[in-house]
């Protein structure tokens, strides 16, 4: 059954297809999280994000191909692709930087606060109103942020700061990605996954090493599971609103403690589990406000979908 044909199908089997997709999608990016962690622990940032961006054509390519070449040149509003494009290879890039000395649990925690970002950017790059609840909602995750950051001097280190700013950069590309609706799923990650290639090359060059087959192999594979990752998100926001799907992200946080646990050892303490509840309970606050000032009507009815 193809995707067009599945948009016949009654809205609730839409809905729960859209919920699976994205539990299926949030444990690829875990997986490609652990898995990231466990690469530039031997290799830079820079070597990992060029030949992962490597990996990730093995899955685009059918597409690209499906979809022709046309439609990758003629672009919406270029100025903002090409911004999406350095924010999201710039989240990648200080992910797997942070990921170098804090536990993985630790960095998911800061980007958990993506919707919260979203909300109080929102204001900012699409003029969408914000209600006083919401802004408290979003002072409350800031502290959960804060909490979870373990105020001491090692909350100024700069694992923390790339945490924080790749969590910031990922929440504006989202915004970015909200605004280029109209430019196919192929053609996003395409671009996105150039972007990482090209900064990844510029970063390598100055410390590029030696692999093993095995480490190519797996730093290949890498690219396969976060472009499979990123498109399946991508189809689940299609299939679902994000209001109902909001609630599943938060399983990335479970899926990182667990890769952390089994694969690193790393064992979160208190602060970091009170600070993430903060965390969750204000993003999903934003997304109920969301969703009542919308009417409970849903926000991204799939149309036109490439």
């Amino acid at each position: 059954m193809t995707f067009r044909q599945a948009l016949t199908l009654p809205r609730s089997n839409l809905v729960l297809a859209g919920i699976l997709i994205m539990l299926l999608g949030n444990f690829m990016f875990a997986l490609n999280d652990a898995m990231g962690k466990w690469l530039v622990a031997s290799y830079s940032v820079g070597q990992v994000l060029f030949v992962r961006s490597l990996g990730a054509f093995i899955v685009l390519a059918p597409m690209i191909a499906k979809q022709g070449t046309s439609q990758l040149i003629r672009l919406e509003r270029p100025g903002l692709q090409a911004l999406r494009v350095f924010l999201a290879t710039a989240d990648t890039a200080f992910f797997y930087a942070a990921v170098m000395y804090l536990p993985l649990a630790d960095v998911m925690t800061f980007y958990m606060a993506g919707p919260i970002y979203i909300a109080a950017l929102s204001h900012l790059f699409l003029g969408e109103k914000v209600g006083w609840r919401r802004w408290l909602a979003i002072v409350v995750g800031f502290c959960g942020v804060v909490i979870a950051l373990k105020p001491s001097s090692s909350s100024l280190s700069m694992a923390s700061l790339f945490a924080v700013l790749g969590s910031i950069s990922f929440a504006v590309s989202m915004i970015l990605g909200r605004r280029l609706r109209g430019t196919s799923d192929t053609t996003l990650v395409t671009w996105q996954t150039v972007g990482a290639l090209a900064m990844g090359l510029v970063l390598a060059v100055a410390d590029w090493r030696p692999a093993s087959a095995m480490d190519w192999s797996a730093m290949l594979l890498l690219g396969v599971v976060a472009g499979s990752a990123h498109l399946l998100i991508t189809r689940a926001l299609k299939l679902a609103p994000a209001s109902t799907l909001a609630p599943f992200q938060y399983t990335l946080l479970l899926w990182g403690v667990v890769f952390g646990i089994v694969f690193f050892g790393d064992i979160p303490d208190n602060q970091l589990f009170v600070g993430s509840g903060i965390i969750i309970l204000a993003g999903l606050f934003i997304f109920h406000r969301q969703k009542v000032i919308d009417g409970g009507e849903p926000d991204n009815v799939p149309r036109n979908v490439n």
